[in-house]
């Protein structure tokens, strides 16, 4: 039991910039730790929903609101997965040789491709977020899913020797159980909210697309490559919600 709450804690410290009280890592724990990245999920969707009803509540308009709703995802991640964007979008981007596409994702440097796709990521986010016109609520799944699909990747694909998840080994257990929580959270788009949950489906369908791009260009698999693939998945999800 300890070993599942030093995980939680060190999911929650990792992946969340809202304050833990509980700072600890056990390395036993480790294997554990990507069992909890949906919570964290459930955890940032709820108040990412939450900031769009209060904005609506307060009558706000609905550039305001789209703004909330652009930077809070961002922001209740200290910007980590955005980094991870930035990162997969400059190496891919270069089309370059396989060494020099990694070498590109390792570099702190911040390259020309990085600006242009984060710019014309905040654009659409912004753009889309604005646009929506339904029950915001359904905004709590939306990253569970995402991050749901992140830590099946991560647990199932080869990963890369510089990679933090590098020499873990691969447990069905923890497959099953997210293949099982993942469609769980499909299903349960559908039941709490009818054709809404289509966002949920574009969700899954935007992720799966960008970590194929991703993955095949670099070769393996890594913490950019899931945040880049969750950053992308999270804006299908809206781009589908903005057309319903």
């Amino acid at each position: 039991m300890r070993n599942f709450f030093c995980a939680f804690a060190m999911c929650q410290s990792m992946f969340c910039s809202i304050p833990f009280p509980c700072h600890v890592w056990e390395e036993k724990a480790r294997s554990k730790m990507l069992l909890f990245l949906p919570l964290i999920g459930l955890e940032i969707g709820a108040i990412w929903a939450a900031a769009g009803w209060l904005c609506r509540w307060l009558g706000l308009n609905s550039l305001v609101t789209g703004l909330v709703l652009t930077v809070v995802p961002f922001l209740l991640t200290g910007f980590i997965h955005l980094d991870g964007f930035m990162d997969v979008t400059d190496a891919v981007g270069s089309c370059r040789d396989l060494d020099k596409r990694r070498a590109i994702l390792k570099d702190s440097h911040v390259g020309s491709f990085a600006v242009i796709g984060c710019i014309l990521l905040m654009l659409s986010q912004f753009a889309l977020c604005a646009s929506l016109d339904v029950n915001l609520w359904v905004l709590i799944l939306i990253p569970a899913i995402s991050r749901c699909c992140s830590a099946i990747a991560v647990s199932t694909l080869p990963t890369m020797s510089t990679s933090q998840y590098s020499g873990q080994k691969k447990n069905v257990g923890n497959l099953v159980f997210l293949w099982s929580l993942l469609a769980l959270l499909l299903i349960l788009g559908f039941v709490c909210f009818g054709k809404l949950g289509f966002g949920c489906v574009g969700c899954a369908v935007g992720h799966a697309l960008a970590l194929r791009k991703g993955y095949r260009s670099l070769q393996g698999m890594n913490g950019d490559i899931s945040g880049y693939s969750l950053t992308i998945g999270e804006l299908a999800a809206v781009a589908v919600l903005a057309v319903l």
